[in-house]
């Protein structure tokens, strides 16, 4: 009996890897999170690649095929392969760092990203990760001068508002409350983005209150995940660490763990205890 359960066991595991959903992050209180099947963009990734192995372009949208269903760890794998080949290249470095931030190496995320912008200080892929780190690191002020770089670069209108979404929680959490007013005033998200960040932008300016940030259209696990984190930021800002509490825990109840709000919602948790 035991044989056969210790069989069992080992094929669901095999079952479960060979179809892409590796384990990715385990979560302080044992929580695994899993990778996404394949739909068929890493297969066919994989196939162009296999043309013309070198080609710094194909390994690139390799690692992003796999980060699209969530297989960051092979995607680490990948730009990694890629860096042996080219390593001067920033965007290597810049996906890289991204990959590690998602499965919470934050050091190796600080060190790719940093030597990303010392390679090439144009990316705003760059500089908006940078500050992500920073931030997940309690580097206010450093966090807020990285989103300050990344601003001008954002390449969308979606961009635009994640980084003055993200710039103005830096400058809040850094005590620099009138330039976080200020940001605000200017208005460089002025062109409607249409996703969670724009609806975070709403509530710090007063247009909508904080139980109507969430509405019935957010469903994914990472839109609800993104949208509690801005309102538990919003308490906590505001010295409501009662209330910021409950929100940071709806972001992680949600399961959006690839989501930069979990993340940070998960180290909010951890400073408040």
């Amino acid at each position: 009996m035991r044989a056969t359960a210790l069989f069992l066991g080992i094929s669901i595991a095999w079952a479960a890897s060979a179809a892409g959903q590796s384990v990715q992050y385990r979560s302080p209180a044992g929580v695994e999170y899993r990778a996404q099947r394949d739909t068929g963009a890493i297969a066919r990734a994989e196939s162009a690649l296999a043309v013309n192995p070198k080609n710094v372009d194909l390994i690139i949208q390799l690692g992003v095929a796999q980060s699209g269903v969530r297989q960051y760890r092979e995607a680490i794998k990948t730009f990694t392969r890629g860096i042996a080949i080219a390593p001067q290249n920033a965007l290597l470095y810049r996906w890289r760092g991204h990959r590690y931030l998602s499965t919470r190496q934050f050091d190796r995320a600080m060190d790719d990203l940093t030597r990303g912008s010392r390679l090439d200080s144009t990316i705003y892929g760059i500089w908006y990760h940078l500050g992500i780190v920073r931030y997940a690191r309690g580097d206010f002020a450093g966090a807020a001068a990285a989103f300050t770089r990344a601003l001008p670069g954002a390449p969308d209108a979606a961009e635009r508002a994640g980084a003055t979404d993200w710039l103005w929680m830096s400058l809040s959490r850094a005590g620099r409350t009138g330039d976080a007013r200020a940001l605000l005033d200017s208005r460089p998200d002025s062109v409607p983005a249409g996703n969670a960040y724009q609806q975070r932008l709403r509530l710090y300016r007063g247009e909508i209150g904080p139980d109507s940030v969430i509405t019935a259209a957010d469903s994914s696990d990472v839109a609800v995940a993104t949208l509690s984190y801005g309102v538990g930021n919003w308490y906590l800002v505001r010295g409501d660490t009662t209330r910021a509490r409950t929100w940071f825990e709806r972001s992680i109840r949600s399961g959006g763990w690839p989501a930069f709000a979990f993340i940070v919602s998960e180290l909010e948790l951890r400073r408040l205890r």
